[in-house]
């Protein structure tokens, strides 16, 4: 297993993030737990949920992901808490889930109880990355590859988040905060805000990456290599279509069927993109998982590349993929690919 650092911080992550979603509603507490044995076993030691996971939620198992991880850490024991990297995240609002809390929001009291529930349902003393999941402003999302107009309802408050994750911070709650399906807009203001008033830096932007959806590289990309962000590449698989496994229709028991309004995978121009991509696999030996998972990961502004599996033999699968370097020859493909059906899963 690789390791680095995140930037701005003393957090030793491995390369391969375990993500956790499935965790309470496709997974059961035990195959969560099994999930997580078997990525420590393979070196994993970055783990990455959030409060409003699992994915597919409702009220009645909102918090489940957190927990199941938290009775194995209880499991595991204190001393091998400390070995790991936990990442969890506080949900914005504008996302259908007031269940959560009323009103879903970034101020103070709205910090704070996420972060107690966080901590107590994770069974730890502190988070070692907090992230906020989305912006509080109403921005161009799932879906959407712009931004035409601006939240005017939205007041700017980036100096008093960071405020309030300063004050987090000095009481061991947390240890470093990042930011989730950003811009270019919100990462510099967040970086801007932080030196201007000696506040916590972002260390990390979790944002979609995979060779469906490269839009991280319109901006972001040079923002975190120039200011030394990293990005925990989320989605490299897309939501399993870069497997290749839906070419001959959206399977029934995969998060695509599960979930048929996660609709950001499969339009027509995914699935042409995607044959593209699998047949250049195949003429090079590849599987398509294993050239998808080698290209996010082969980037220079990927600190870490964020996996998901519903059973141990999808995560073993993804695991391998990591060993993989792409030639210079396969990139240059993938290239012409990308420009012949660009960006197709915004």
């Amino acid at each position: 297993m690789n390791y680095t650092t995140l930037p701005h911080s003393d957090l030793k992550v491995s390369k391969i993030c375990l993500g956790t979603m499935t965790f309470g509603n496709q997974n059961t507490e035990i195959e969560a737990h099994n999930q997580l044995d078997y990525a420590v076993e393979r070196g994993i030691n970055f783990l990455d949920t959030a409060e409003m996971y699992p994915i597919g939620g409702n009220a009645e198992i909102f918090g489940s992901t957190e927990r199941f991880i938290g009775s194995w850490i209880n499991k595991i024991g204190a001393s091998q808490r400390e070995k790991l990297v936990i990442a969890t995240k506080i949900a914005g609002p504008n996302r259908g889930m007031e269940y959560i809390r009323k009103p879903l929001d970034f101020s103070k009291k709205s910090i704070t109880e996420a972060v107690e529930l966080s901590l107590k349902n994770l069974q730890t003393d502190y988070i070692d990355l907090y992230q906020m999941h989305w912006p509080e402003r109403v921005m161009n999302m799932f879906g959407q590859r712009g931004v035409s107009k601006i939240d005017t309802n939205w007041q700017e408050n980036f100096f008093e988040v960071l405020t309030i994750f300063d004050g987090l911070i000095k009481e061991g709650k947390i240890k470093h905060i990042g930011v989730s399906n950003e811009n270019p807009y919100g990462v510099m203001k967040f970086i801007n805000e932080s030196e201007k008033h000696n506040l916590p830096r972002i260390v990390s932007i979790q944002n979609p990456y995979s060779l469906l959806n490269r839009l991280f590289e319109v901006g972001l990309s040079e923002i975190c290599m120039r200011e030394n962000v990293g990005l925990l590449a989320y989605s490299p698989l897309a939501f399993s279509f870069l497997t290749g496994k839906h070419l001959t229709g959206i399977q029934p028991n995969s998060r695509l069927g599960l979930f048929p309004n996660f609709t950001r995978y499969t339009n027509e121009n995914c699935f042409k993109a995607t044959q593209f991509y699998q047949k250049l696999a195949e003429d090079n030996g590849l599987t398509l998982t294993q050239m998808a998972l080698a290209f996010v990961n082969q980037q220079d502004f990927v600190a870490s590349t964020i996996i998901g599996a519903t059973n141990l033999e999808q995560l073993k699968e993804n695991i391998d993929a990591f060993e993989i370097t792409l030639s210079s020859d396969i990139v240059s493909q993938i290239n012409a690919i990308q420009e012949i059906v660009p960006n197709p899963a915004p």
